[in-house]
């Protein structure tokens, strides 16, 4: 009996296995290409130059100076030591995501210490090059909603259970890592760790704000049917007919509302130019657009 309850427990974890990798393979692919990204960020332009780090990798770092620890281990402790700390308080999704990506980024760590990256003289380059592939690992990562552990985890945690503003916490833990680095690997190290780390900041929201760039588009044309049908069947988007009356003639119709990627906006440019010159076209900035066919809501 307790052997065929078993039994039904596992094939249960498995269908909900199933579910999760059918739902979040894309998720799954950009999180491993985002981790072996940073990675390489992390032991190509980082360690073997000595340069400071933040979060929870800055100590990880900083233990492999002083001490020769190997900082995928000291990373996963430490990752391990969060997650059972913030366990009850994290999302399912934000927890099984971290779970897994703190171990495949200590695993990916690991492997490519095994690896000679070649060195290069200018740091200055080296600095600005390790904060650029870093940030853009991290970006991906933050794109999916998903994290690799580390200061993310502790942060998540107290805003949850205690509503803290932890912009100025993260600023102060990471201000104490730079003043021990100071005593550990000197002044320059530390300033070019920093401006790493600005570098990595400013990649990261570049990132972000990349993949959310949207343009929202109004259209007043003659034939609204035929602009909602380019828009739906050429395009592939779908788009908003609002209600409008116009100041001057006072016509009841209706205006075309859309969000478009920029090339769209390019082609639906030139079919309005070809086949309704008339027409009345506004093109902003949308900064970021959350719901179906964008950015899903649990990925918020």
């Amino acid at each position: 009996m307790e052997y065929r309850i078993d039994q039904i427990k596992w094939k249960h974890l498995y269908r909900k296995a199933q579910l999760l990798f059918f739902s979040e393979w894309k998720t799954m692919l950009i999180s491993m290409a985002a981790i072996v990204i940073y990675a390489v960020g992390v032991v190509g332009f980082t360690i073997p130059y000595k340069f400071a780090d933040q979060g929870v990798m800055g100590i990880a770092v900083l233990l492999k100076y002083t001490l020769g620890f190997n900082p995928a281990y000291v990373l996963l402790i430490l990752n391990i030591i969060l997650l059972i700390w913030g366990a009850k308080t994290l999302s399912k999704r934000f927890l099984i995501w971290t779970v897994i990506n703190a171990f495949v980024l200590s695993a990916v760590l690991d492997l490519l210490q095994t690896i000679s990256f070649p060195m290069m003289d200018d740091i200055f380059l080296v600095a600005v090059a390790g904060g650029v592939i870093k940030g853009l690992g991290i970006g991906l990562l933050y794109r999916e909603g998903i994290s690799a552990g580390g200061l993310d985890i502790a942060i998540t945690v107290l805003k949850k259970r205690y509503g803290m503003e932890v912009g100025r916490l993260s600023f102060y833990f990471n201000m104490v890592i730079l003043a021990v680095s100071f005593s550990v690997i000197g002044l320059e190290k530390v300033m070019y760790g920093f401006i790493s780390s600005y570098i990595c900041g400013m990649t990261m929201d570049s990132v972000l704000a990349s993949f959310d760039k949207r343009r929202l588009v109004f259209i007043v044309a003659s034939n609204t049917d035929a602009v909602v049908e380019f828009i739906n069947r050429k395009l592939g988007r779908g788009c908003t007919l609002l209600s409008s009356e116009g100041g001057y003639k006072r016509r009841d119709g209706f205006t075309i509302m859309c969000l478009l990627m920029p090339r769209q906006v390019v082609e639906l440019k030139r079919f309005l130019a070809e086949h309704f010159p008339g027409s009345f076209m506004v093109v902003t900035e949308a900064n970021e657009v959350v719901g179906k066919g964008f950015k899903r809501w649990r990925n918020i």
